[in-house]
């Protein structure tokens, strides 16, 4: 690599522990800060995303940053105005940080936002693109393009380099959420009714590949002040990914064919129509821009990120 220092957030998070390996395997140095209590080793404890956080003594020496941290989802919400919690660590923790990296003469700072700020699903035969008016839906998303936003002005009034990278759903060795919980389904051989969802298209991202797209925003000069979206290249029906992710398990799919529209009903009785509607609706990727300003490519298929899940996540 060419950046001799980073200063990394969320080193202890999914994308965070996977960055800190390559960018040690790299050879860089690297500041990787941790909140949590399960901590990699060699990382420091740094303080709470806020508007108040003091990064100075961390920025020192670091000539890049990549911002992995964030309040993500929160499936069982406490917080009285979600949009203001999700404001206080995404918006303004981000911008805070940012600021003070500008201060510190920071190169580049590589910011890891969320497909999400694109919207929730795309029409069929479109895909989303970095060049698309923002449309998030929720307090995530909406928190997410507020923290873009403001990145990007810091851009231009301090000539830090901002490159921003929106993943869909990201998988691998150790991946936890809806995820896993397919991947328990599965091994279990418990029926489900998914078997029918076979003309949706999805994009998904082997975290492999989105790590080897955020090493490339670190250095590449083109990547500066530019919006980058990832995925594996290779879009999959619901009903696909089931299958192939049955096939890395050695496992046979136990996929009833209940139709679309019965499945859409059910779920808004029982109050999971949006779950039902992310497994149905279409949400696809165009990474041509990665493709073609940064030459990257992404390194693995579906089939091997979905071995790769496999062997590193279930015993």
């Amino acid at each position: 690599m060419q950046t001799s220092k980073i200063l990394l957030t969320g080193a202890n998070g999914f994308v965070g522990r996977a960055i800190l390996k390559r960018v040690r395997a790299e050879g860089a140095a690297v500041c990787a800060v941790v909140r949590g209590e399960e901590d990699p080793p060699g990382c420091v404890r740094g303080p709470a995303l806020g508007a108040a956080a003091k990064w100075a003594p961390l920025l020192a020496g670091c000539d890049a940053v990549v911002h992995a941290a964030a309040r993500v989802h929160v499936m069982d919400e406490t917080a009285h105005d979600p949009l203001a919690a999700f404001r206080e660590v995404n918006v303004a923790g981000t911008l805070n940080l940012a600021q003070q990296a500008a201060e510190a003469g920071i190169r580049r700072f590589v910011f890891i936002s969320s497909i999400k700020v694109n919207g929730e699903a795309t029409a069929s035969g479109q895909a989303f693109t970095s060049a698309d008016t923002p449309a998030p839906m929720d307090a995530y998303a909406i928190s997410k393009a507020e923290a873009e936003a403001g990145l990007i002005s810091l851009a231009a009034e301090t000539g830090m380099e901002v490159v921003i990278v929106r993943p869909p759903l990201v998988y691998g060795p150790g991946v936890k959420g809806n995820f896993l919980s397919m991947m328990r389904w599965l091994k279990r051989g418990i029926p489900l009714p998914l078997g029918a969802i076979l003309h949706n298209r999805r994009s998904l991202v082997a975290l492999d590949n989105l790590v080897d797209l955020i090493l490339a925003c670190i250095d590449h000069p083109a990547a500066a002040n530019q919006v980058f979206l990832a995925s594996d290249g290779e879009d999959v029906s619901t009903t696909g990914l089931l299958r192939r992710l049955a096939a890395a398990m050695g496992v046979p799919a136990h996929l009833l064919p209940v139709p679309v529209r019965v499945l859409e009903s059910c779920a808004a009785l029982v109050g999971k129509r949006s779950l039902v509607q992310r497994l149905c609706n279409n949400l696809q990727v165009d990474i041509s821009k990665a493709r073609q300003l940064l030459g990257w490519c992404p390194r693995i298929s579906l089939n091997e990120g979905l071995r790769r899940t496999v062997a590193g996540t279930i015993p």
